[in-house]
């Protein structure tokens, strides 16, 4: 595989992984296979990778494939069954809708057409501006009373509900140290009914934990921590900030460990514009 030695390392991984993509059309392009390829952490390779080039990972796959699709359609003679699995669509039916999404004919339209029309990827420019605060911190270890929730990312308030209820009716909220949001999942790449995450209370030792509670614990560890000021909605733009930015020009290594957010203060009695915001992501050793 190609090596680029000129650039910096995470861009260097995700252009491997374009020309792996590029490589085996007809191959396992699975979000998990294609994080193998960056050797990124699968909690943060499609983030990264939507960061830098501007596409999601399923955006990509499904545009190379139509490309080369489009390719061997005016430039051979090959049957539209054999581009189909030569693309990795063994079921012609969804090559044809695929196809048709994308380019707006029928394969076999487009190859009576006679004319290529083939999309271009480039990597998306990033700015030396950096808009929002970024220090490297070592942080200690977290345990966390949590209450799981699945769906919708902008829904999670209700389980921050539950376990606010919770910790005020057993008593728990002097073994209370603040508020913690885990998000497993990015909502460009997974439906919104699938995504993962938990509201959380940091708690001390002595906090018991007892359903419908459960405990995670956050490992201790350099964090390049991401200070976002604002309404929650502007945080996808920190995201690709700390991904598609600092994170190239930073040369760290992503560990092998969510993301998660501390909020600072609460939108209860804060302005959207002044809500503050921690964005912090698990780094590997220098």
């Amino acid at each position: 595989m190609r090596e680029y030695p000129h650039i910096d390392p995470t861009s260097a991984r995700i252009l491997r992984v374009l020309d792996y993509v590029y490589a085996n059309t007809d191959g396992d392009l699975s979000l998990d296979r294609l994080a193998d390829v960056a050797a990124l952490s699968r909690f943060h390779f499609h983030r990264v990778f939507r960061a830098i080039t501007g596409e999601t990972v399923a955006q990509a796959v499904r545009r190379v494939r139509m490309n080369r699709a489009a390719t061997m359609l005016v430039q051979s003679e090959d049957a539209i069954a054999a581009i189909a699995t030569s693309c990795g669509y063994p079921n012609g039916d969804s090559f044809a809708r695929a196809f048709q999404g994308q380019f707006g004919l029928t394969p076999a339209a487009f190859r009576a057409r006679g004319a290529m029309q083939v999309a271009r990827t480039t990597l998306t420019e990033r700015t030396t501006h950096m808009t929002y605060p970024v220090e490297i911190r070592d942080l200690p270890t977290h345990r966390l009373a949590t209450v799981d929730h699945v769906g919708p990312y902008p829904e999670i308030p209700k389980a921050f509900d539950t376990i606010s209820a919770l910790m005020t009716a057993r008593g728990l909220w002097p073994h209370g140290q603040g508020m913690v949001g885990i998000y497993f999942d990015d909502p460009a790449t997974v439906p919104a009914a699938k995504l993962r995450s938990k509201a959380c209370v940091i708690v001390d030792e002595a906090c018991e934990i007892a359903p419908p509670m459960s405990e995670y614990i956050l490992p201790a560890g350099e964090h390049a921590v991401l200070t976002y000021t604002g309404p929650y909605s502007g945080l996808p733009t920190a995201y690709d900030q700390i991904y598609g930015q600092w994170l190239p020009e930073s040369g760290r290594e992503l560990h092998d460990l969510p993301c998660w957010e501390r909020s600072l203060n609460s939108p209860m009695d804060t302005a959207p514009e002044n809500l503050i915001t921690e964005i912090c992501v698990p780094l590997k050793p220098a």
